[in-house]
């Protein structure tokens, strides 16, 4: 049996490996864990993952599984030009490595200015922390246009699908195996872990909360992009300019999703 001192390591090894190259997906973790002393198998590298919510940004079987009795939406954001704050918003979970456990980090994020609208961190991954860092986003921002997620159970449960129903958001989830449909969130989750958790080394829950605190005010008010013309992430979302996105079909048009048309403002 694993304990849980080498799990520990192992999840380290893979989140690290993870950021700074995301298409990895089962097979090659196997082969990277190897080339560092770990015996591992691909069943145990496939449950660490899972445990970790990570899948890889390329096609293929999809490690975050959703529940059979959800509902699964389609993906309606491919080639849908990004052209004004609150027209997108997205969220996603990732795995936070603390010096004797984990966490999780969930995050909305806008896609035309990249603003992180709420956040929130659990020990679990439950759909109610979710819910909370939803709601937080829509008391403080309003609501957008539409909203995109992966098929993880925790953003396609009622509870989580009925707040948007209630605010009249069109919901958009990405299709299985396309890790790059929320690629915004992804890069946030490098610069996240690269810029702070890996520099600062948290070793408990309210380590994180106050680090994270600061780091994604700095992000947001401090921090210039380069995809935003060395602009801040407010600065974009607060005037309306300098931001956007679009979403190509890096894979092809083998699946069956398309685009919904969106009013264009100049």
């Amino acid at each position: 049996m694993m304990t849980a001192e080498l799990e520990h390591l192992q999840c380290e090894l893979i989140d690290k490996e993870y950021t700074r190259r995301p298409f990895y997906g089962s097979r090659k973790m196997v082969i990277y864990l190897r080339s560092l002393g770990q015996i591992v198998n691909r069943k145990r590298v496939q449950r660490l993952m899972r445990l970790m919510g990570l899948v890889a940004m390329a096609p293929g079987p999809n490690t975050s599984q959703a529940h059979p009795e959800h509902k699964i939406y389609p993906y309606l954001l491919r080639g849908v030009p990004i052209t004004r704050p609150n027209q997108v918003w997205s969220i996603d979970i990732t795995y936070i490595r603390l010096a004797h456990g984990f966490a999780y980090l969930v995050a909305v994020i806008d896609w035309y200015s990249r603003k992180v609208l709420s956040w929130r961190i659990s020990n679990s991954m439950e759909a109610s922390f979710c819910v909370d860092c939803l709601e937080q986003a829509l008391r403080t921002h309003g609501a957008p246009e539409v909203f995109n997620s992966d098929q993880g159970s925790q953003f396609t449960s009622e509870v989580f699908t009925d707040v948007l129903k209630r605010e009249r958001v069109t919901i958009s989830m990405d299709g299985r195996g396309r890790a790059f449909d929320n690629i915004f969130v992804e890069r946030l989750w490098r610069n996240v872990k690269h810029e702070d958790v890996y520099l600062n080394g948290y070793r408990t829950m309210g380590e994180l909360t106050i680090g994270l605190t600061q780091y994604m005010s700095f992000y947001n008010t401090e921090r210039p992009h380069q995809a935003l013309g060395y602009k801040t992430p407010s600065a974009v979302y607060e005037t309306g300019t300098g931001g956007g996105a679009i979403i190509l079909n890096k894979y092809g048009s083998s699946d069956k999703d398309s685009g919904i048309p969106l009013t264009l403002h100049a």
